[in-house]
Parts: structure tokens; sequence; C-alpha cells
């Protein structure tokens, strides 16, 4: 997690070469000023070679100009206005300066360093062009020159703190961590009031592992610049590396009221929301994340987990598939989306996501369970096998794997190697509940009841809450004659599961077996109505899921169609009512999607 903390501060330092502060530009221009004005008290004396009193007056007009717009921000006005200047004075370092800050700030970086080289060639001693080409050259990646002109700027001018500013920041880049700090000091020591060397200085102790030290800049940013963004930024997301998701989640939503056009903001955010539990709010700031920027895969990524953990794996599809189209190279992207189309019942779908995701990380066993899992979907069960099996040879010790393929050689009735993986897997993982119940189902299907009930008492002991598995010890304890073991059974599975219709007709089976006629008619009536809903519960889930994947495919009348067909089936089905208010609301009927919602 650190290592991304860093990436982030150096991209944003990237920003800082970009663009230099405003007093960078006030600097510049009364430099040239000065120059003006002593053309123009001059000019007499000079030879016929040197231009006119009044080109120098024209200049320094133009220069003023120029000044003005560039203070409201008016980045072409003052580029035409320098580029005249230039032309009027074409052997001045300062108007070659003045033009190549602005060229830099519109992002035109070869020109810019060509009217900086112009500059410091002009004026060897010229301490701020020597300082903005290595902006400029940081910004190219060549950090050998900016290193070597920052250094020069810094020798001609000790005492300005900017210089030493640019010259912490290029050694940063440069990997020279303990220099960048020196230097940032030393431009803290020259000014201890500008805001943004602390933020810097924070930004690369991050780097050294100063995470105390950091967090003390970036509170003294705040304390000199209570509304700076930036600053709240990096101290939000220290303090969510931290887990002080509270802290955190203050920070950053400072920093998005600040900066709501920054999507790291918003991310970061979601994050710390979601340390803190608050996982529809960070839904909300995912998704004002991606829509700011839609190549953002760690954003689509996590959005997609936040929305399946929610139960919204339909949904969650789009952002895994963008994630995966804009890194197309990373295997988990691939993953994440084959889990969510296996969900969502798309096996197909499923398997050549995982395969992609193997081919570009073959020896990771995880894939090949999934894709495993996935060919088992589609009832392939001899490649579903194959897969497995594979997966084994890369992690032999993995009780997952061996209970997939156990159950899977359970599905093909090779029952003696089904029997021998699931006994692997519990050996491996006794704790496991599903390989517990698995391995109980297989006993009793074989005739062994005392032993089938033992497995079940397991799988109820590492987890509590297991209905199923209740139910089955039940009806296995039901037949062994044991019928007093078997209601207590089959009630904690009602009791768990209170809509478990076999519980409630097996239940009335045994009731009626023990002479309670009264409480065994109530239990049936019971099965049968929770039998007749569940009947049209099942016909909506299968319409809503048909319904999903075509809205998925961008076939929303299709999509409508089974939205109504699974409301049909089952009136109270709150998910096709939500998923087709989505479907009408991508139509534009407003309204109508309203009262779905």
């Amino acid at each position: 997690m650190l290592v991304f903390l860093v990436v982030l501060f150096r991209a944003s330092n990237v920003k800082l070469f970009t663009l230099h502060s405003p007093m960078c530009s006030i600097s510049i221009g009364a430099t040239l000023l000065f120059f003006f004005s002593l053309g123009a008290a001059t000019c007499a004396a000079q030879s016929t070679a040197s231009p006119p009193a009044d080109a120098a007056t024209r200049a320094n007009a133009l220069y003023q100009q120029g000044l003005s717009v560039l203070k409201k921000g008016d980045l072409a006005s003052a580029r035409t206005a320098f580029e005249k200047v230039v032309r009027l004075a074409p052997q001045s370092p300062e108007s070659h300066n003045s033009l190549g800050w602005v060229l830099l700030a519109q992002g035109e970086v070869d020109r810019a360093i060509g009217h900086f080289r112009t500059a410091v060639k002009l004026n060897p001693e010229f301490a701020q062009a020597h300082m903005n080409l290595a902006s400029a050259l940081a910004g190219k990646k060549d950090l050998h020159g900016a290193l070597r002109e920052s250094q020069e700027a810094t020798r001609l001018a000790p005492n300005d703190s900017e210089t030493h500013h640019t010259l912490g920041r290029i050694l940063d880049f440069s990997g020279e961590v303990a220099g960048a700090i020196s230097e940032l000091r030393r431009a803290i020591e020259l000014e201890p009031q500008r805001a943004e060397l602390h933020d810097d200085l924070g930004t690369v102790l991050v780097q050294a592992s100063d995470a105390q030290g950091a967090a003390t800049e970036f509170s003294e940013a705040l304390r000199l610049q209570p509304n700076y963004a930036l600053a709240h930024f990096h101290l939000g997301v220290l303090r969510y590396q931290e887990k002080s998701f509270e802290e955190a989640a203050q920070h950053l939503q400072k920093a998005v009221q600040l900066n709501s056009a920054d999507p790291g903001g918003h991310y970061y955010f979601a994050q710390a929301l979601q340390g803190r539990g608050d996982t529809d709010a960070a839904i909300h700031e995912l998704q004002d994340c991606v829509a700011l920027k839609p190549d953002y895969p760690d954003a689509q990524n996590s959005l997609g987990l936040l929305l399946q953990h929610s139960g919204e794996v339909g949904q969650a599809i789009k952002p895994f598939r963008q994630a995966v189209k804009w890194q197309p190279e990373n295997p988990d992207a691939h993953n994440n989306l084959g889990l969510a189309l296996l969900q969502t019942g798309d096996g197909n779908g499923a398997i050549s996501e995982f395969q992609t995701a193997v081919r570009l990380r073959p020896t990771d066993s995880g894939y090949r369970g999934n894709l495993g899992a996935a060919y088992l979907q589609v009832a392939d069960f001899d490649t579903a096998v194959s897969e497995f099996q594979g997966a084994l040879q890369l992690t032999p010790q993995d009780a997952t794997l061996h209970y997939d393929l156990g159950l899977v050689l359970k599905l093909k009735d090779k029952l003696p190697e089904a029997m021998a993986e699931l006994h692997k897997a519990a050996e491996l993982d006794p704790g496991q509940p599903d390989v517990h119940y698995t391995l109980g189902v297989t006993l009793w299907q074989q005739g062994d009841f005392a032993a089938a009930a033992e497995e079940l008492r397991a799988a109820v002991h590492a987890k509590p809450d297991y209905a199923e598995a209740y139910y089955t010890l039940g009806t296995v304890l039901k037949q062994k004659g044991e019928l007093q073991d078997s209601a207590s059974a089959l009630r904690e599975a009602i009791r768990l599961q209170p809509d478990f219709a076999g519980a409630h007709t097996t239940l009335a089976t045994v009731l009626r077996q023990l002479g309670d006629a009264e409480g065994a008619a109530a239990e049936s009536r019971t099965g049968m109505e929770i039998a007749k809903q569940k009947t049209g519960d099942q016909a909506a889930l299968f319409a809503t899921n048909s319904g999903r994947r075509l809205l998925n495919a961008g076939d929303i009348e299709g999509a409508i169609s089974q939205f109504r067909a699974a409301i049909s089936s089952s009136p109270t089905y709150a998910a096709a009512h939500f998923e087709l208010a989505v479907a009408l609301r991508q139509q534009g009927k407003s309204e109508e999607a309203q009262k779905e919602f």
C-alpha cells in the first residue's frame, strides 16, 4: 500500500513541475520590467544594431499586457504578448524565459525548453531560467539534465527558496530521498510560511517511511493554508493507510469539497468510507470518480467489488468490464469479471475471462480453480476435473481445490475418488463446514447413516448457522429412527431459515410418527405455502438474471420484458422492480422508473 502512496505523491509532484506557483510569474515579470526600463534609458548610447527606444518601449508595454492577462489565468493572450516581446527583443534572456514559462504551462514542453536554453545561453547567470529549464527537462524525464540545471540555479541563487524546492523535487524523482529532504528543509528555512513546501516535504518523508514527520508537515501546511486541498488529500491518504478511517474520511471529504474535479480524491474518500463501513457512500464516491475519469481501472475494480459484495452482482459487471478494458493485461481484472459472470450464471463468459487470467499468470492456482468452477457450472465435468487437478499440481495442500475436485468427481459418480478428495480436504482444513456437509451427504447416500450424522454434526459445529446442514442432519436422524433428535435438528433449521419448505414438510412427517397430528398438519400447511411462493420466486430470479444479462449486452427492450415477467411471477420481488427501474431510466422514462424504485 505504501508503494502506491509514493507513486500517487509523485504524480502530484509532476503537476507542480508543469505549473509553477504564481510567485514565479511575478518574479519573471519583475526581471523583465527591469530589463526594458534599462533598455529605454540607455538606448541613445547603443550602437545602430541595438533596438531603438520605441521598440523597447513597445516591448515593455507588451510585457505589462502579458503579465496582466497572465495574472488572470489567460495563458493564450499572455503567450501572444510574450511572442511579440521576443520578436522585438530577441537578445533578451528574460523575454525567452517568460515565453518559455507560458509554453510550459500550456504543455508545449519541447518549445519551452528551446526558449529556456536560449535564455541561459544569453545569460548564464540567470538562476530562474536554469530553474525553469530544470522543471521542463524533468517533464521530459531527462533527470540528469534537470538535476544539472537545478543545481546550477541553487548555486546562483542560494537564498531563493524556489531553487531549493525545485532541486528537492528533482532529487526525489531521481530516487535520492535523503538529498530531497535536505533541499526541501532548506527551502522551508528560507520561507517557512509557504504551505506547498511543507506539503512537498511531507510526501518525500512518506517515501522515507517517516509517517509521523510527514503528518507533521501536512498539518503545518494546513495550519498555514486551511483550504489547501492537496494537503488535505495527502494527510487523508496517510491516515487511511494507518487505518484511522474517521480522520482520513474527514480530510478526504474536505479535499473533495475543495477540488471536486479530482478523481483521486473521490477514490481515496471511497476507500476511507469503506474502511469505516459506509458502503453505500463509498459506492457513490467511486461512481463520481469513474464519471470524471473512466480510464481509472483501480476505481472501476473497487466499484465492481463493492457492488458485488452488496449483492448487486449484475451492476458490478459493467465496472469490471471497464477495468479489463483499461488494463487488458491485468489477470486480477479478468478474474474479478469472471467471478461476477459466474455468479450471474454466465458460465461461458466466465470461462473466457478465467482463461485469459490463466494465460497471463499461469502459475496462479486460484485462477485455474475458478476456471474449473466455471466448467462445472456449464456441466463440462471432464474439463473441470482437469483444471482442478492442474491447480492442485501448483498448490497440492489447498483444501478448497481438493474439495472442488471431490465435488466434481461425486457428480461423475466416481464416489471412491470423490471420498478420497473430500477426506483430504477435511484433513487439511478441519474447520471447513462445506467439506463436512458434502461428506455427510455422500455417506448418507451410501447408506452409512452413523458416519453421515457425525460429519453433519461437524458441519454445524464449524458453522452454527448452517440451516441446510441441520436439515440434512434431521433427515438422516429420521432415517436412523432417532425421531426426537431429528425433530430438534429440523426445528433449528427452521429457526435459522423460516422459509425452508423442505424442513417444514420433513418435520411434519417426523411429528406424525411421534403422534403429534396437530403439529404435523401445521408444519405441512406451512411447507406447502412456502413451496408455492418459492416457485414464483425461482421463476422471478431466473427472469431477473436473464434481464440483467440482456441489459449488460445493451438490449434494453429485451431486459425490460424479462424484468416485467419476473414481477408477474413474484409481484413482491424487489430485485426485479429495481432492475426494471434502472432499465427504464436508461430509456429516459424517469417517472416510470421512480415508481419502480
